[in-house]
């Protein structure tokens, strides 16, 4: 199971937003396989991308591109996200031609996926699908916002932080752009998609309300 691969939206929406990350299979080939790690995020650095990070160290809006590939290690997990198909496809070319020995893993709507790995010469080994959420449901946020959590896959954007970054948009203490750069921080593997959540916030700041006290 992929922790990017539970993504809510609109097809629409979600055409601006491709994951690509790679991990070791611990006891088969995690030894020594940080150099492999660190060349899999210089070659994505080279194409356009909208975050990177570590989960072991950060994304890149809590620390630096340098530091995160520096301080990649056997048992990390590294990403980059891109907005742009072209890109993506670009970036999966080369990392095919590079062949690190090291799992790649993308998320993104399957028929597009599947575009750029048949461009990029790539057949795909498995796909993964995403059923939706079941339990308790009337405990989880309003569906647009489940849009922009969702894009941390371990939960660490909170509803309450977007319902905020709502706030101060429409109180213009921020602009959408720094309101969506601000909630990238917490989602430490770096798959939070600022420019994604722009977009959204920008939408939903048209018809939020919200009650003053």
């Amino acid at each position: 199971m992929s922790h990017t691969l539970h993504r809510r939206g609109t097809e629409a929406n979600l055409q601006q937003d491709y994951i690509v990350f790679s991990m070791t299979a611990k006891g088969f080939n995690e030894v020594n396989s940080r150099y492999a790690l660190q060349e899999f995020l210089r070659i994505l650095d080279k194409y356009e991308h909208v975050n990177m990070g570590d989960m072991k160290t950060g994304g890149k809006f809590l620390v630096n591109k340098d530091q995160i590939i520096n301080n990649v290690a056997d048992t990390s997990i590294v990403h980059a996200v891109f907005s742009d198909r072209k890109q993506l496809r670009d970036a999966l070319k080369e990392l095919k031609e590079a062949d690190l020995g090291v799992s790649v893993i993308v998320s993104g709507i399957v028929e597009h996926v599947e575009q750029a790995c048949q461009e990029a010469g790539i057949d795909p080994h498995t796909v993964e699908y995403s059923v939706g959420i079941r339990g308790k449901l009337a405990r989880i946020p309003e569906d647009e916002l489940l849009e922009i959590t969702t894009m941390c896959g371990h939960g660490m954007v909170s509803q309450h932080l977007v319902r905020q970054m709502l706030l101060d948009l429409k109180r213009g203490k921020r602009t959408a752009q720094e309101a969506g750069e601000y909630l990238a921080t917490p989602c430490v593997c770096g798959v939070f998609n600022p420019q994604r959540a722009q977009r959204l916030l920008e939408e939903l700041a048209e018809v939020w309300c919200f009650d003053e006290v």
